[in-house]
């Protein structure tokens, strides 16, 4: 049996062991049987590329462990898509984007946030502050009370982030 076989192997037992606890459990965090069971379906599809499924000892708090980060990421999606459906409702209908614009708008949103996750909070703010505020150096410095060459350092952090993803 090759080794493509065997994980794929442990993946249908997880599945027929565990989809239904997990669709459970992110039922309960999540408050709604829809968006749980597609997590539940995002966490097995993980599944398919991971590598020593047949070694795992302890399988639903490893399941666990992936449905976590991909709630954790459902979160954080939406709500960047409610604060910027916010601030378009805040718009005069003539001036607000049409629906195709809004839609890249929104992915680059979501692009941006996810480059720049794993930044300490200070650098993502003075990142935004530069960015959407139009804030200099020493503004910005002085609104994070910060120094200087911290605020240099955190733009230039966020910036390698955003231009060279990893």
């Amino acid at each position: 049996m090759s080794a493509a076989d065997t994980s794929l192997q442990a993946i249908q037992v997880l599945y027929s062991e565990h989809h239904g606890w997990l669709r459970g459990w992110l039922h309960k965090k999540m408050g709604n049987a829809f968006d749980a069971a597609d997590l539940a379906q995002s966490t097995f599809l993980r599944l398919l590329t991971a590598q020593g499924l047949e070694r795992v000892q302890e399988p639903r708090a490893y399941l666990t462990a992936i449905a976590r980060n991909l709630l954790i990421n459902h979160v954080r999606r939406r709500a960047i898509e409610q604060a910027y459906l916010d601030a378009l409702a805040l718009l005069p209908e003539p001036v607000a984007p049409p629906p195709e614009v809004r839609l890249m708008f929104l992915e680059t949103l979501l692009e941006v946030d996810r480059r720049l996750d794993g930044l300490p909070g200070l650098a993502k703010q003075a990142f935004f502050l530069a960015q959407l505020e139009g804030m200099g150096q020493v503004e910005i410095a002085a609104e994070l009370g910060i120094s200087l060459s911290t605020v240099k350092r955190h733009l230039a952090k966020a910036a390698m982030r955003c231009f060279f993803p990893a």
